[in-house]
């Protein structure tokens, strides 16, 4: 998953266009987007689309329901999953705990729609509560549903009473980025993808480009986006050049040719096991990208 863009719910004609916006990830939005008086005709209209959207689409699509504490969980499963989403993305997730919760209540719906067990994948927002800052690494073990991690940061201000989540330079304040790096290592104990956050401006392409780079060389693997505008510029940044792939190639063949030692020399310079273990995870993520490898 490089590009997630998040589509609201309710709107028919922004769910065709984030359909065909290319990203690799459509996330049919029933939360935030969505007025509380518009939830119920917000699931017909997502069902609806999710459904003929299918067998048409490249992108994998997923749900971002409604948080368990607002009680409207339920209902939101009940409408969606027997349009067979590929995933549900869980806001406000305050432990691994949530994400069991939600994983049984899937077990239940996919029965009941003849899905088969574990069908259905699970993105959680870790970070959107102090006690989910907290409780980050709880994550590791809890469902083989679990897709990646992710977080928030407008959530969590509004939580704990920051009046600002950046900084005059445009940049995240001491708080906000220990709740994204708390994120990455998440992510790196659970052995899952580590998802960035959404840019809010996105008139602010160059600001945007640099977030996206950023992300990138910390270790997360991908980003959401609110604009179909900003779904190249995110898969441009994640998606790893022929360069790098050629070098990771490299090492690895290197490794193997010499019977997996614990340090191999190309051209004049050494590379350890730490070196081949990222080479690996490069290879996986140009892998997993059509026609990148």
């Amino acid at each position: 998953m490089r590009s997630l863009l998040f589509v609201p719910g309710d709107s028919e004609r922004k769910l065709e266009k984030g359909f065909e916006a290319g990203a690799d990830v459509v996330i049919v939005d029933l939360e935030d987007s969505v007025a509380a008086a518009n939830k119920g005709a917000a699931r017909t209209t997502a069902a609806g689309s999710i459904s003929s959207q299918r067998h048409r689409t490249g992108s994998a699509i997923y749900v971002r329901v409604n948080d368990l504490s607002t009680g409207l969980t339920d209902a939101d499963l009940a409408a969606l999953v027997a349009a067979k989403p590929d995933g549900i993305m869980l806001p406000k997730s305050n432990s691994g705990r949530d994400v069991q919760q939600l994983a049984a209540k899937l077990r239940v719906h996919e029965a009941e729609n003849g899905l088969p067990d574990g069908a259905i994948r699970i993105l959680p927002i870790i970070t959107e509560t102090a006690a989910g800052v907290l409780a980050a690494a709880s994550y590791a073990g809890t469902s083989a549903r679990l897709a990646g991690l992710t977080w928030g940061a407008e959530d969590l201000s509004a939580a704990i009473g920051a009046r600002s989540t950046r900084d005059e330079g445009g940049r995240y304040t001491e708080l906000f980025r220990l709740a994204r790096t708390m994120t990455i290592l998440a992510a790196g104990a659970a052995e899952v993808a580590a998802i960035d956050t959404v840019f809010p401006d996105f008139r602010d392409m160059a600001a945007f480009e640099k977030e996206c780079r950023e992300a990138e060389r910390d270790g997360f693997t991908g980003k959401m986006a609110i604009h179909p505008a900003q779904v190249p510029v995110i898969n441009a940044a994640f998606t790893p050049s022929a360069e790098a792939v050629g070098r990771s190639q490299a090492i690895v063949d290197a490794f193997a040719a010499a019977g997996n030692p614990g340090v191999v020399g190309i051209d004049g310079k050494m590379y350890d096991r730490p070196h081949l273990r990222l080479a690996e995870r490069l290879l996986a993520r140009a892998r997993a990208i059509p026609g990148k490898v």
